[in-house]
């Protein structure tokens, strides 16, 4: 998957896209053809960079409700010819998730769109797992005959299916189906899922990799070996290295980490780090100046690992290095530093935003630090990343900083997460929006009564509200 151009944030559709609350805002007050336009825009052609971990099916859900929006374009996009070449989930996954929540909500038209889905379309096993949570018995039942015959009834369709139930992620048809008064379509499910069972079982019982008894260097050439393939296995070696290693092979271990192979060596950090091996922070440094990319990269997410306090001492010399040692080490000291190093996490933030943009990766940390440590000053830099950045998670993780540093948070941003897509941003504004607007307390009360709506927040909801309040 490409990835997605994002409007400028200053836009409807650059709003819609990020997920931002001010994106519901504004599109009920815009004129309803255009903010429909950009709604259909945003689930037809995905925006988020990560869609496997980032929420926008509720948030579009809602607007579609809003705006009482009609799904001609959402069917389109589904039963479009493209849909049979381009076969990766990620095309439809997004319409198909906010069609169930429209299911959710009693939207007919989309429930029948997705039993529709589900019988003809390519990536009909994510419109099934979406049936499974809103359909009836006698929706799902419907079902099993135009699902199965995707299955040829010869050996390899059968292993198919077999491994098609074993990997369901909703496993509620296939119970249904393996019920069902039909006797072909009964014995046909109940076969697959025991198949599935079985094959489960096998694969558990296999060994993989090396196991206590090996040398430590038949570990060393384990790793490597997976290197060679472009497979990272010095994690699992490392774990390995902690059954298979003595005080006696200390030596060999430290000087693998020093100029042993890239395998070796990934795998001779990582282990050394995890123990707090008294060399370990200058055998990580040395790496850095010396190490090819895979060794660097190693050392440096060893080093984030250590939680001792000579980690920390060593992380406020290296913070000023102009390179990912010295990223990693403000990162670092955003986790486990004291007041002591707000300036450097600050300088930290300011560079990263300046230098990479409001979706730096190591903004992660680096935005949790500036909330942890409290700094104030960094209230403005925050306020740029919340509103620039394209992840909806980095966008909450500012949103809990600011809490934290900014006085103006509970009367500003916090009122627009009320309708954030993430259900962690809506929770920290159920928190600390102030209630004397007159738009958060009837925000609140929605959520509250609001089936879909994740039990935290309305848990957050509850504690600023009574339950009289809920109820009206």
């Amino acid at each position: 998957m490409f990835d997605p151009v994002i409007a400028p944030s200053g836009t409807l559709l650059g709003l819609l896209q990020r997920g931002r609350g001010d994106g519901t805002l504004h599109a009920l007050t815009a004129p309803r053809s255009e903010a429909l336009a950009a709604l259909n825009h945003c689930v037809l052609r995905d925006p988020r960079h990560d869609w496997q971990v980032e929420n926008r099916s509720l948030y579009y859900a809602r607007l579609y409700l809003d705006l009482h929006g009609g799904l001609e374009a959402v069917e389109a996009h589904l039963f479009d010819p493209e849909d049979v070449l381009d076969t990766d989930e990620s095309r439809t996954g997004l319409a198909l998730a906010v069609l169930g929540h429209l299911a959710s909500y009693g939207r007919q038209d989309a429930l029948h769109l997705l039993r529709r889905y589900a019988a003809q379309g390519t990536n009909w096993a994510w419109a099934l797992d979406e049936l499974a949570l809103r359909d009836d018995d006698a929706g799902l039942r419907s079902l099993a005959a135009p699902v199965l015959a995707r299955f040829s009834t010869d050996a390899e369709g059968e292993a198919e299916l077999a491994a098609t139930v074993r990997d369901a992620f909703e496993p509620r048809p296939w119970r249904l189906w393996a019920d069902d008064p039909r006797p072909a379509v009964a014995a046909r499910v109940r076969a697959a899922q025991e198949a599935g069972s079985f094959d489960r079982w096998q694969r558990q019982m296999r060994p993989a990799g090396p196991r206590p008894g090996w040398s430590v260097q038949a570990v060393f050439d384990w790793a490597q070996q997976g290197l060679d393939r472009g497979a990272a296995l010095h994690v699992p070696a490392a774990r390995c290295l902690s059954a298979v290693a003595g005080p006696e092979d200390r030596s060999e271990i430290v000087l693998a980490a020093q100029d042993g192979s890239d395998g070796a060596r990934c795998t001779a950090l990582r282990y050394l780090a995890d123990t707090n091996d008294p060399d370990a922070l200058d055998l990580i440094e040395s790496a850095v100046n010396t190490g090819s990319t895979a060794v660097v990269e190693a050392a440096v997410d060893a080093f984030e690992r250590m939680r001792s306090m000579a980690a920390v001492d060593r992380a406020r010399g290296w913070a000023r290095r102009p390179d990912a040692l010295g990223e990693a080490a403000a990162r670092v000291l955003a986790c486990r530093g004291g007041v002591r190093d707000r300036d450097l996490v600050l300088a930290a933030l300011r560079e990263a935003v300046r230098g990479e943009g409001p979706d730096a990766a190591t903004l992660w940390t680096l935005v949790d630090g500036a909330g942890r440590l409290g700094i104030a000053c960094a209230a403005p830099v925050l306020r740029h990343v919340y509103r620039e950045t394209a992840s909806s998670h980095l966008r909450g993780r500012a949103a809990r900083a600011l809490a934290a540093t900014d006085p103006s948070f509970p009367t500003g941003f916090a009122v627009e997460c009320l309708w954030d897509c993430e259900e962690t941003t809506r929770e920290i504004a159920a928190r600390h929006a102030e209630t004397g607007d007159a738009r958060v307390v009837e925000r609140l009360r929605r959520l509250a009564a609001d089936p879909a709506e994740e039990a935290e927040v309305q848990t957050a909801v509850r504690s600023r509200i009574g339950p009289e309040e809920t109820a009206v």
